[in-house]
């Protein structure tokens, strides 16, 4: 199965990325490699992208594990 190319609406602006901050811990956010999510390294929290639109409430970050966290760091 071919992969699509995903929806143009769908993308997050990277350089809208560069301005954005975690929410707790107000350092710089880290693209995951699938996109799928913003990474903040320093509060070991994972926020989710929707629709091209970043989530970044901590009621809907995800914890890392120390092996993502290793990944990433």
């Amino acid at each position: 199965m071919a992969e699509t190319a995903p929806d143009s609406r769908h993308v997050v602006d990277p350089r809208a990325l560069e301005m954005l901050v975690c929410p707790l811990t107000k350092t710089r956010l880290m693209l995951s490699a699938d996109k799928t999510e913003l990474i903040s390294v320093a509060a070991r929290l994972a926020f989710p992208i929707l629709r091209g639109v970043p989530l970044l409430s901590l009621e809907e970050a995800r914890n890392l594990d120390p092996e993502e966290l290793h990944r990433h760091s």
